[in-house]
Order: C-alpha cells, then structure tokens, then sequence
C-alpha cells in the first residue's frame, strides 16, 4: 500500500509497517501504513474481529506488544512518556467499567491530568478548560450528577468531554454509538463532526454503521483480517462488490452512498430486490 495512504510528511500521526498483538501469537493486525493529518476524520469499517479496536489502542499507544514506527506529531512514539502522547491523543474506549460512578464534572476534571503534578490540584486555567469541554459537549447541565445517573447517550458525552479536556490534537473513539438508539447515534456523530469542523480536531473513529462512516468521514479505511485493505474518500472505498467479499453478504449501494444489505431469504426465494 505503501506511500498512497500518506497525506503529507507532518501527519500528526503516522504508522509505518505496524503490527500488534496481546500475546506471543499471530498479530491482531499487521503492515498498517496510515496517517493522519490535522484536520482529518478517519472512520475505520470492517467486520467484527478485523482489528479495528486494536488498531485504535495501538494508535493511542496502549498495545503492550507492537512492531514498527508510529510518529506522533513528527516524534517517534517509543522516545514519548505516556502523558506527552495523552497531551497529543486522547481516547474515548469502546467499554467504560460500569462501577464508575464519579461525578460529572470530577471525571471530565480527570482529562487534565496529563498536564498535573503528582497531587497537584488543578488550576484555574484546568478548570475553565473543563467548562469549555462541558460547553462543546453540551454536558453543562449533567454537574452535580453521577455518571451512572446518566443515559447510555448522555454519558458518551460526557466521555468525550473529559477527552476534550486533555485538550488534545487527535481524538481516537473505538466504536461510540455501540448500544445507542438512532437518535443518540446521530447526536454523537453530529457532535464528532462539530468538533472536526469548528474545532480543527482531528479524528478516527471505529464503527460498525458503514451509513455513518460514510456521511460523517472524509476519509474511510475498510479492514480486514487485520490488514487496511482501502483507504480514501467513501466514493472510492465502497464498492458493493467489495464490500460483500470482506462482510460476507451481499450489499447493494445506492446513489448517496447508503450501504444496504441484501436479505438471504430474499436471494433464496427469488424475490426481486
């Protein structure tokens, strides 16, 4: 793939022939070449199993065993202590531990840390940092709140609002809408493409909702078996011919790019689709 998938020397992160994996087995993913530049929204498809949360944990640099170069913001991320890369990249995981139950604004306080001192309380310029995440993320009115008081959507936000405290360049998010209704699957995407748009952050998100990748993205890489197998504008990855083979199903796409499967009962009976 090669230097196709680069979109110019600064990316603000960039991986180079990387493989990862948990254990002394077969890597999770493996020859990932990919950057990101500032401004940039990267939506990561594929199937279950293909790597894409992996992917997003070694971007972040949380995978304990990984090969190859990762560059972040022009420096290598092997040179970088953990809070340089949090000052760079902040995460928002795919799973929460449910016996969380902080206080809203206590957790998204925590988004500072990388830039506190062992016990040192946050300043007054931490705190209006905090009340500007609050304000992007419309999670003002949750303070005072617990976070397990909150809906499965309304705590999303408030994940990315303590993400957005840490004040970062590169926002990862591993599946944000997993287990949201539409509604609260359309309002984070809308709020992800605020943040891209207004705010000049740049993004990767995994998910499953290829409709969603496509409408908000700019650029799609579609993986599989651990490997990007395309990356580029969703006009050019989606291709239905394409899609079935690395989801198993046939697909058909229509005009405005919407992904839609099509029904082996269907197929099997011989009803026109």
């Amino acid at each position: 793939m090669g230097s196709a998938f680069f979109m110019g020397l600064m990316a603000l992160l960039k991986l180079v022939g990387v493989e990862a994996g948990y254990g002394p087995d077969k890597p999770v993913i493996a020859g990932i070449d990919l950057a990101l530049d500032a401004g940039d929204f990267l939506t990561l498809i594929g199937p279950n199993g293909c790597g894409k949360s992996t992917l997003i944990r070694t971007m972040a640099g949380v995978v304990p065993k990984w090969r190859g170069e990762i560059w972040v913001a022009g420096r290598p991320m092997r040179a970088m202590a953990r809070k340089d890369i949090a000052r760079v990249i902040a995460v928002v995981a795919q799973e929460t531990p449910p016996s969380i139950s902080f206080e809203v604004r206590e957790l998204v306080t925590m988004g500072r840390y990388p830039y506190l001192g062992r016990l040192q309380a946050p300043t007054a310029a931490d705190q209006a940092l905090v009340d500007r995440a609050l304000e992007l993320t419309s999670t003002t009115r949750f303070v005072g709140r617990r976070i397990d008081e909150l809906s499965g959507g309304e705590q999303q936000r408030v994940y990315i609002a303590r993400a957005l405290a840490q004040k970062p360049q590169v926002l990862l998010l591993d599946e944000p809408t997993s287990h949201l209704d539409i509604n609260y699957q359309v309002e984070v995407f809308d709020l992800l493409y605020r943040l891209n748009r207004d705010e000049g952050l740049s993004l990767v998100c995994a998910t499953h909702d290829l409709n969603l990748a496509a409408e908000y993205g700019q650029r799609v890489a579609l993986m599989a078996e651990g490997r990007v197998l395309a990356v580029g504008p969703p006009t050019e990855v989606y291709q239905a011919e394409r899609l079935s083979a690395v989801y198993g199903v046939g697909v058909r796409i229509e005009r405005d790019l919407r992904v839609v499967p099509l029904s082996r009962r269907m197929e099997r009976e011989g009803v026109p689709i």
